[in-house]
């Protein structure tokens, strides 16, 4: 490969959107934001042709330069995803890469009180925005959502929870089976919450805030758990719930019910219609992931069938949850292949 950019084949449009929906959120983080927009290599050339188009979310703290970020050796994911449209591996389609950063590491791509209304920017407010300036095929069954790890939640509860705008989604090792990949950190933040900051999170993003971010072991951890309450169990003044006693580490379980309201695995039977109507659904996950997301994969999975849905690309492959960027175009491929 290159050990550096290449002009790519198509052509990355960068813009900036105001949006009215992030407006004055509670974390008082940008209105304005960065949107990319790719579109493939005849975009230009073939002036009548429309595509579908596919919708590319981050996972938790992901910005949306952090796409550029090269892994070792290997390509970065907008390079893969240029280089296989441009060689007709994948069909050609548009790409909108978006961003719902937050600074407590993500929005989970909801609308809380707690973070602000990330659901209907997506939905209501990018998601018109492209069509109204790019030749799409602007329906449900020629649209499609995209992302991993939080991002590849987003892609399997946006399409429940607006399932008028997306007809496929790619899913890789998405945040599902929230006893598996959630409730065993409680614990262990009950004793760092003890033990290093008096029970105390506002003591935790204090010293969070005064230092380079991940330079201690449990900061992943406590900010997941800190940011996961403040998009499922938010109050509607935007107080934080936890599900757990940071004193002890014991479940709450009101609170705890606010978060299995919004498992995906738990979500189907509620969306069955929806789901048996989509178009593409890709699963996949790593058998090492270090979040047992393989076995949420496999959950979400065996829910679907529940449900009858049955034509679905799933697969465990051997890796554990980070550098799976190569895994990507997979997903990207099987959308543009039946949503086109």
């Amino acid at each position: 490969m290159d050990p550096w950019s290449r002009e790519p084949a198509g052509r990355f449009d960068e813009h900036v959107l105001e949006s009215e929906a992030l407006r004055g959120n509670p974390l008082g983080d940008p209105h304005r934001r960065p949107l990319w927009v790719y579109v493939p290599p005849d975009y230009d050339e073939e002036a009548e042709r429309r595509y579908p188009t596919i919708y590319m979310i981050q996972g938790l703290t992901g910005q949306l330069d952090m796409w550029r970020n090269r892994p070792p050796m290997r390509p970065t994911f907008p390079e893969l995803a240029d280089r296989g449209i441009a060689s007709g591996e994948i069909p050609p389609c548009i790409v909108v890469w978006v961003d719902c950063w937050t600074s407590l590491g993500g929005s989970q791509f909801l609308d809380s009180p707690g973070t602000g209304n990330y659901l209907t920017y997506l939905c209501d407010e990018v998601v018109p925005w492209v069509d109204a300036r790019y030749r799409t095929m602007a329906e449900r069954d020629h649209r499609g959502i995209a992302g991993k790890s939080s991002g590849g939640y987003g892609a399997m509860v946006v399409p429940m929870l607006r399932e008028d705008l997306f007809g496929g989604l790619a899913t890789h090792a998405g945040d599902a089976l929230f006893e598996a990949c959630y409730l065993p950190d409680f614990r262990r933040s009950a004793r760092v919450l003890r033990d290093e900051y008096g029970g105390s999170y506002q003591r935790f993003w204090e010293d969070f805030r005064s230092r380079p971010a991940f330079s201690k072991e449990w900061d992943d951890h406590l900010m997941n758990d800190w940011c996961m309450a403040a998009c499922y169990s938010a109050d509607p003044d935007g107080t934080v719930r936890l599900p757990y006693d940071p004193a002890t580490g014991r479940l709450i379980p009101e609170v705890w019910e606010r978060w299995l309201a919004l498992d995906p695995v738990r979500m189907v039977p509620d969306h069955a219609e929806a789901l048996r109507s989509m178009r593409a659904i890709y699963i996949d996950a790593g058998k090492r992931d270090e979040y047992f997301l393989d076995l949420g994969a496999e959950a979400y999975r065996r829910a679907l069938d529940g449900v009858g849905v049955t034509e679905v690309f799933f697969e465990i492959f051997d890796a554990g949850h980070g550098a799976i960027e190569y895994r990507y175009p997979l997903g990207l491929r099987y959308l543009a292949e039946r949503l086109g």
